[in-house]
Parts: C-alpha cells; structure tokens; sequence
C-alpha cells in the first residue's frame, strides 16, 4: 500500500520537567502517558521548526521526489502550519529555479482529523490522483471531517487553556463528560453526556445523522490512555451504526495527550 509515495513527519515536541522530547520518537505515548499523572506541571508543547519540514523535502528529493503535500494540524490550534508555510517560502528562496511543486494544507483538524485526510489523499493516489486532484480534494473537503472528542477529566483542558475555569466547575459538578468538536479551526464544547455510556452513544447517533457515506470509507478512533474505550466505541460503529468499512484504532500522540489527558476518545468521518 502506498508504493509510490513517501510519508515524512515532522513532530510536534514537548518539554517535561525541563526535557525536551519528539512526539513519539523520543517518548512513546504510553510512556507518557504512565507519567502523566505524577507530573506536577503540565507540559509545554512546540511546533514543529521549519528545518524538520526542510528536512524531509531535501531527504525525499534525493530519491527523486518533486511533488510534496504538506497536511498540517489546524492553525487555530497550532503553530505547525505557519511553520510548514515558512519552509516552504525559505526552499523557495534557496531555490529559485526548481521543478519542485510544495502545497501546505491547513487542514483545520486536529490529531488524528489531520491523519484523516493523510489516508484518504492516499488512497486517492492508488486511484491515480494527480498532485493537484490531491490538493484540490483536501482544499474542498477538510472542512467536512467531522471530529469528536470527549475527556475522562477536565483538569488538563483547564490547565492548558482550552477550557474556562468556570466550565470545568459546572462540569465536574455534574459529573458530565464534554464532548467537543472543531469550529472555525478551533476546538468548542458541543454537548455535554453522562458518563462513558452515554458520551458513546453520542458519537453512533451523530454518525448516523452527518455521515457521508460515499466519502467514509474508513472511520478513525482515536484515543489517550484507555484502549478499552476505542474498542467499545469501535463495536458499536458496526453493530448499532452498521458501519462497514475499515476502523481504524489510533493512539493520540504525547502533546495532543497533554491537553486531553487520560481516558479520552475520540472518532474522525466524513460529514455531509
């Protein structure tokens, strides 16, 4: 599968305790993740420099690459797009006579949502997509890859900014678990579920109702600490929504971790 083309990643970095590490190359996410709840700070986290980005358009230019789709986490939440865009005006500028073509998406998602579209752009080129089919068909459809997220505890949102001080009293109040989604690039409260139980069955029925079918043909969970919950949520997809197609189980990577924390879970689709 995917034969024909490279996949470089260019990591987010997160500092603990005054180390820094690459997003699963340094430190894995279970690693992490077994930390995570003796850490008396909250990590930092970082973008991506744009020497990584330059990196792996010099490595694949070696082999003889000349065509480079850039899909980035979104920039209201992100400072990897913006990264992503500077490397390219800098390979440019150090060559300004090149045959090169370089598209940076924003692909207005987070985590996984970003994987979303990565698969599906390349399953496109197995179907013979050109270099502008795939940048044509992320440019008009990655507004339409529906997230959700929910959280186990709200304490990490809090800390890292991503939800009031407010919010997270009413919500540890009621015992209630935020579900969240992206608008306008950035993530926002959608509904509110009681518990797991009922935070799941959130996400079958609004598959069920946005879902586009002719696009889903593979449906991505994703999720922190608990694998349990991804399976769960993955066996009701196919027998209370009666998905058929491939579903993918991702772990969420150290600096998404961060901000999520543990027993979070989250699903990625096309929306109609």
């Amino acid at each position: 599968m995917w034969n024909d083309i490279i996949l470089g990643l260019a990591p987010l970095n997160i500092t603990i305790e005054g180390v820094t590490y690459r997003d699963k190359i340094d430190l894995s996410a279970d690693e992490f993740f077994e930390r995570l709840p003796h850490l008396k700070e909250l990590p930092t986290t970082s973008m991506p420099s744009p020497e990584s980005y330059l990196n792996i358009i010099d490595q694949a230019r070696g082999e003889g690459y000349t065509e480079f789709l850039c899909i980035c986490m979104s920039s209201g939440t992100s400072g990897s797009y913006q990264s992503a865009v500077l490397a390219k005006e800098l390979f440019y500028e150090q060559h300004p006579i090149s045959n090169v073509k370089i598209h940076v998406v924003d692909s207005l998602s987070m985590s996984q949502g970003s994987g979303w579209l990565i698969i599906k752009s390349a399953q496109l080129l197995e179907e013979n997509a050109t270099f502008e089919e795939l940048v044509a068909f992320n440019e008009s459809h990655k507004k339409k890859v529906k997230h959700f997220l929910c959280v186990d505890n709200l304490k990490n949102l809090i800390k890292s900014g991503r939800l009031s001080n407010t919010g997270a009293f009413v919500g540890s109040l009621l015992r209630v678990k935020p579900v969240m989604s992206m608008k306008n690039g950035k993530g926002a409260i959608v509904a509110k579920a009681r518990g797991t139980n009922k935070a799941l069955k959130y996400y079958v029925d609004e598959f069920i109702k946005r879902n586009q079918a002719d696009l889903t043909n593979f449906i991505i969970i994703g999720y922190s600490s608990n694998i349990e919950i991804a399976r769960q949520l993955k066996e009701r997809m196919e027998t209370q929504a009666n998905f058929k197609g491939l579903i993918y189980l991702m772990q969420m990577g150290v600096v998404v971790g961060t901000h999520v924390g543990l027993g979070g879970v989250s699903m990625f689709f096309m929306e109609k």
